[in-house]
């Protein structure tokens, strides 16, 4: 049983998986010894992995230690399973390095572009070979809603609507439409241009903002918000067989 621990910007997301696959899964925003014992059920981990967006992982990676024979760190020393083209691995982002891990192996053998709606929407391509090629990262969601009303004198806060149309007929509506076309027809302009260059190009979305885009975005698209968590344990798994001394 492998015990996953995925630190984001907002939350620090839980899971664990047997066997490759997902079997429960929580998330708190400081999570405590109360939120493992309820994910584990009673049970010790043989294995976990700890990564951080944030950085500031010492505290959680301790208390992980209490729930898990081995604890791997993901570090960017850590190895991975896919070759990485990156210029500065070093400053690359390790949630999105693992969601390019579990988008190979859900799609292995196929050139995946990965849209990840978080804090930060991000785009990175992983091609055939199974090389992390690159990507773009600009605001999410809630960052633009917070921009607009951090930076101006009278606009509200706003936050996510369902609504489709292109034009708001009062502001709250107007701002909500500005910011989600926004970002959508940016994500629509990406996959248009890649796939004039790349061939069979498989599109996944995943973070916790997917599910607004999702139906909003009318291209052949691919959901799965548990991508992240697919990456990381495979990357455990990796580097507790030791296959990359094979």
């Amino acid at each position: 049983m492998n015990l996953i621990v995925d630190i984001g910007n907002s939350l620090v997301k839980l899971a664990v998986f047997e066997k490759g696959v997902l079997v429960a899964q929580r998330s708190a925003r400081y999570p405590s010894a109360s939120d493992f014992e309820a994910l584990l059920q009673g049970r010790r981990a043989g294995w976990a992995i700890v990564e951080s967006t944030r950085g500031d992982a010492d505290e959680i990676v301790e208390l992980v230690r209490g729930y898990a024979d081995r604890v791997l760190e993901f570090t960017p020393q850590t190895p991975v399973p896919i070759g990485n083209a990156y210029r500065t691995p070093e400053t690359l982002g390790r949630d999105r390095l693992a969601a390019a891990v579990g988008a190979t192996v859900l799609y292995p053998g196929r050139n995946v572009l990965i849209v990840d709606f978080g804090t930060a929407v991000t785009i990175d391509l992983v091609t055939a070979d199974g090389t992390f090629r690159g990507g773009c990262i600009s605001p999410g969601m809630r960052i633009r809603f917070r921009a607009l009303h951090d930076y101006t004198a009278r606009l509200p806060l706003c936050s996510a609507t369902e609504r489709e149309e292109l034009l708001g007929g009062f502001t709250d509506e107007a701002i909500r439409l500005g910011v989600m076309n926004s970002i959508a027809f940016e994500i629509e302009g990406y996959m248009t241009r890649m796939r004039e260059k790349i061939d069979d190009l498989c599109v996944i979305f995943t973070g916790g903002d997917a599910k607004y885009f999702a139906k909003r975005i009318k291209n052949t698209i691919f959901a799965n918000r548990n991508l992240v968590f697919c990456g990381l344990d495979r990357i455990l798994e990796y580097n507790a067989s030791e296959e990359h001394l094979d």
